[in-house]
């Protein structure tokens, strides 16, 4: 009945247990299955005839085990779409909370239970790996569009402390982008989409296998103009996989990839000028007689942009000898990253290279979905070149700044899976994490350059000035224990219950640790007053960041009947010194802060329907209540930045067994406070898409889709500052209504 009960064995999973495959794949489905309810684990499929009694687990049946919060999207539940984003291939997963900046292929807000919340972009708070390596850099930060569902097999989301023994050392957890193999996807697989808004795109993807080897390449390409004026967005990824049985074994797989990203910043629009014209960008900010309305970027004058690149190469080796199973990665990035900041910031790069390797294993000697025992050391050393220069205009201007910036981080995690009683089982963990980060600063001259322009006419240049250099280097050391336990019950093959506590650790990325201060909408770091260029100011911030902490319950049920799915959970965190990247009123980095004491409260509900033969429906709700605890300036406000409430509901009807229609409505129900201080929020809304899917033959599938249906103005996102003004720009428009067609060819 239900598409995710097909029994697809994902060969990069990073689940307990996983290995490394080359076995071939019986799929006894149609191609294109009926829809699932709801991205639930699904129940074990009956052993064949013959086979030993207990075989070995799944993906989905260890996901079905695990005493936390976990999804696996798979195949089948990444929609086919013209312009698929993370947004779309996570936006219906419960308690995964993706908010688009600018469309396209940019870099959404990502948080999972809070973590990394307050950045503005996000750039911490979740390890993100493809195929169990990580594309974080060694510091924790993280470029999100360098991962791209179009080539994704499956992804895997593990929610809180069920991250630690993936080597995060974040309050938040992980997510997993699996890359297919030449196994699962033999063959040639070829589409070609576009839309409205610019938007076109191709991929090509083909596979083999022969003996005991097996090989998959991809190619995708996307291209889009953007709904508003200045938000342009292009990216293209390459990569490749190469499996290799050694042995009945040992197996190992390679893989390479690069990606190359670039997009236009379109920056935020006051709450009347969003609703105005969601299509404009903001020009800065507007003197009048008595000061100056509308703080906020000059997206005209600054041209903010992203253009970064990543290489990664990397290879896997598992060896299983009776319950013992040993697995072996090694994995390196190089990311070079150009990020051009209004003047306020200015123009940052960083080129780098980043190196991981990790040692893992596990012991199952009843062959149950979870190992008895397993362990994990992982170890990732990196160093980059950073440069800062003044944002002129839109071109880059003189430079200000260089440092080398080196970070390691260690983690080490033991786990036991110990049944108690017939279906019970308890689950002690302990994590160790060591990071350090360093940064040495090699600007050497005796002064800083600043620029600025006039305010009241910001495109004449104001005289230039310098300030003295204050010295920028530090060595900052972190070490935590997170330890964790947990207590399951499985009724039955269907169900699960589970409570759990744990402890969390997350150390401050260099993104945190140093930042440009004492900027404006027109003039550069340095300088606060733009018309005073001798006034002496420190152009960066250092500031003795101490790592986040939390302690965290939860529990959960999670289970299915023949027709109905669900999975529950609910957690409550408490957290010390977490960690807040602020804005002042204009949008201008403050740098960041530890909080004092803080609570993060949530509920992640996901569950789906089979109404009859041809109707299905799904649902997933998060609910975040993140607050301070008292607070001296901000009292028990809410963090801000956080959607109280977000409902993804679905309705899909199976007209023929080759045409497919479904219709979703993305609700945030709730206005959403925009700074720290809860004086200004956006507004809810509620937002419907249609889409369609039709199988020509064998061969070819046509899919078209609607977005935002009514064409509704909202914010899909906004800056997060500490203290906000009523007329600031800080709402970023979702995209108007779009028309989206492509086709897909399979042979």
């Amino acid at each position: 009945m239900l598409s995710s009960a097909i029994g697809t064995c994902f060969a990069q999973s990073a689940t307990p247990g996983a290995t490394v495959e080359l076995d071939p794949i019986v799929v006894e489905a149609p191609r294109r299955p009926k829809p699932t309810p709801a991205r639930v684990s699904a129940p074990a499929e009956p052993a064949p005839a013959g086979a030993p009694e207990q075989a070995s687990a799944t993906v989905r049946e260890r996901f079905d085990a695990l005493p936390g919060g976990v999804a696996l999207v798979s195949r089948q539940d990444i929609p086919e779409s013209a312009n698929l984003t993370v947004s779309k291939a996570l936006g219906s997963v419960p308690g995964v909370v993706v908010q688009d900046f600018f469309g396209g292929n940019d870099q959404p807000r990502i948080q999972i239970r809070g973590s990394g919340l307050q950045q503005n972009p996000a750039e911490r708070g979740v390890l993100m790996l493809q195929n169990g390596l990580p594309i974080n850099r060694a510091d924790g930060s993280y470029i999100v569009g360098f991962a791209n569902p179009r080539l994704a097999e499956s992804i895997e989301v593990y929610r809180g402390y069920t991250a630690n023994r993936l080597g995060a050392t974040v309050l938040g957890g992980a997510i997993n982008f699996v890359s297919p193999t030449g196994t699962s996807q033999p063959g040639v697989q070829m589409m070609l989409s576009g839309g409205s808004f610019g938007q076109i795109g191709g991929t090509v993807q083909a596979g083999f296998r022969k003996d005991n080897i097996d090989g998959l390449i991809q190619f995708d390409a996307n291209h889009r103009d953007g709904f508003r004026t200045y938000n342009s967005s292009d990216r293209i990824s390459v990569s490749g996989n190469v499996g290799v049985a050694i042995s009945d074994n040992v197996k190992t797989r390679f893989f390479l990839g690069y990606t190359d990203l670039g997009f236009d910043v379109a920056g935020p629009l006051t709450k009347a000028a969003m609703y105005a014209d969601p299509r404009q960008v903001h020009t800065g900010p507007t003197v009048v007689p008595g000061g100056a309305i509308n703080p906020g970027p000059n997206v005209v004058r600054d041209k903010p942009r992203r253009e970064a690149s990543q290489f990664l190469a990397g290879s896997r080796t598992t060896a299983t000898f009776d319950a013992h199973l040993f697995d072996f990665a090694a994995g390196y990035t190089y990311t070079d990253d150009t990020f051009r900041f209004p003047i306020s910031s200015g123009v940052r790069t960083t080129q780098g290279g980043d190196l991981t390797g990790l040692v893992r294993y596990a012991y199952n000697p009843s062959a149950a979905a979870l190992p008895l025992f397993e362990s994990t050391a992982q170890y990732t050393i990196g160093s980059a070149d950073r440069g800062y220069f003044l944002n002129q205009g839109g071109q880059t201007g003189a430079q200000f700044g260089r440092t080398e910036l080196n970070a390691s981080t260690l983690s080490t995690y033991a786990g036991l899976n110990l049944p108690i009683w017939p279906g019970v089982t308890v689950s002690p963990a302990i994590s160790y994490a060591h990071a350090t980060r360093e940064n040495d600063d090699l600007y050497k001259l005796a002064t800083r350059p600043t620029i600025a322009y006039n305010p009241a006419n910001p495109t004449m240049l104001l005289p230039n000035g310098a300030v003295p250099t204050q010295n920028t280097s530090y060595a900052r050391t972190y070490d935590g224990w997170s330890p964790s336990i947990a207590l399951s019950w499985r009724p039955d093959k269907i169900q699960t219950f589970f409570v759990a506590g744990s402890r969390s650790f997350e150390p401050p990325s260099h993104d945190d640790l140093i930042a440009t201060v004492n900027g404006t909408p027109n003039s550069s770091p340095g300088r606060p007053n733009p018309g005073n260029p001798a006034l002496a100011a420190a152009a960066f911030t250092t500031p003795a960041l101490k790592a986040q902490e939390a302690t965290t319950i939860e529990g959960g049920w999670r289970g299915r009947t023949e027709r109905v799915s669900w999975d529950a959970v609910t957690y409550f965190s408490w957290i010390d010194n977490e960690l807040l990247s602020l804005r002042d009123a204009t949008g201008a980095p403050l740098g960041a802060i530890n909080a004092g004491r803080t609570t993060h409260f949530g509920v992640e509900l996901g569950a789906g329907v089979m109404l009859t033969e041809q109707w299905s429906a799904r649902l997933a709700y998060t609910y975040q209540d993140f607050r301070f605890v008292n607070d001296p300036v901000r009292g028990n406000n809410r963090l801000a930045g956080a959607p109280p409430h977000l409902v993804h509901a679905q309705l899909q009807y199976q007209a023929t067994p080759a045409w497919m229609v479904q219709g979703a409505v993305r609700w945030s129900p709730a206005s959403v406070p925009v700074d720290n201080m809860n004086t200004l929020y956006a507004d809810p809304y509620a937002v419907v898409d249609l889409r369609t899917e039709y199988r020509i033959d064998k061969t070819f599938r046509a899919f078209g889709e609607i977005t935002n249906l009514f064409n509704k103005t909202y914010a899909s996102s906004t800056l997060i500052v500490d203290q906000a003004r009523p007329d600031q720009a800080a709402f970023l428009p979702g995209d108007g209504r779009g028309f989206y067609a492509g086709v897909k060819a399979t042979f």
